[in-house]
């Protein structure tokens, strides 16, 4: 049998509790609305804002990584155009001692040859000496091998060996900064000496373009790495906003009725009075 008392009311207890209760459902309700996460902090749920920070952690390194792939594959690039154009200026080269090599050829046309011939000379050179970005040549002599940081822990690395193209290198052996084609016994050794460098530039592009495509390869890698973790962050911690929405409709409405069931339960003390008349 319930005690009817003004000093103790349980129902207005009860209904209080409860509307403590939705309110406090209601507060956690809007605040994952506000900022769209049902995890926001390590209150919340301790182990999954652990696993999430740690994941955070890495997905931040990784934009590092990728800052360095890029670097490094822009040295890579810039070395491969400089190694391309000395590819193109010695089959110029090669061109010019050919025509030298002429037993036929007058004084004036060997002339011109060889001014061609040491014109083009001097244009490898300068591409190799201007072939920097930001502060790195691959392709001069003691040219930087570019190491880019491949992990989000810093422990591994892709390599891409320098390549030195500069006159007088062993890519370049027999063509120096006095090489000239103006004789005619000079200009047709001169033909064995620039197919040599010719097969070797190319070999050397071969590997910084393998080495640029692995760069390449790695940073794209790296991208989707990345992306996989923040979408698995985002599965621990985002809240799904069309369930909270319907939520906060039935808490609002709970919230309501909470109401009114303690202004019922206030009013059965009142009631009392009616027996006292």
């Amino acid at each position: 049998m319930s005690l009817n008392s003004v000093n103790t009311n349980t129902n207005a207890m009860s209904a209080l509790q409860n509307l403590a209760a939705t309110q406090g459902e209601l507060a956690t309700t809007q605040t994952r609305i506000n900022t769209g996460l049902k995890v926001a902090s390590a209150k919340d749920n301790g182990a999954i804002w652990a696993i999430a920070q740690n994941q955070r952690a890495t997905s931040q390194s990784l934009d590092a990584v990728k800052d360095s792939l890029q670097r490094a594959s822009s040295t890579v690039d810039v070395a491969l155009s400089a190694g391309e154009s000395v590819s193109d200026l010695l089959l110029q080269m090669k061109s010019k001692a050919l025509a030298a090599s002429d037993k036929t050829l007058d004084t004036n046309s060997r002339v011109a040859l060889n001014d061609d011939f040491k014109s083009l000379r001097d244009q490898i050179q300068k591409a190799v000496d201007n072939a920097d970005f930001n502060g790195a040549n691959m392709v001069k002599a003691s040219g930087a091998t570019v190491s880019a940081l491949a992990n989000a822990d810093g422990s591994q690395f892709i390599t891409v060996a320098a390549q030195d193209l500069s006159l007088g290198s062993t890519a370049l052996s027999g063509l120096t900064t006095t090489s000239s084609i103006g004789a005619q016994s000079t200009a047709a050794s001169m033909i064995d000496t620039v197919n040599s460098a010719i097969t070797s530039v190319s070999s050397a592009l071969s590997k910084l373009g393998t080495g640029s495509k692995a760069l390449s390869s790695h940073l794209t890698f790296v991208g989707k790495l990345q992306d996989s973790i923040d979408a698995g962050v985002g599965n621990l911690v985002d809240a799904d906003l069309a369930k909270e929405s319907a939520k906060l409709q039935a808490l609002q409405t709970k919230q309501q009725l909470g109401v009114q069931a303690l202004s019922i339960a206030n009013q059965s003390s009142s009631i009392l009075l009616g027996l006292f008349r």
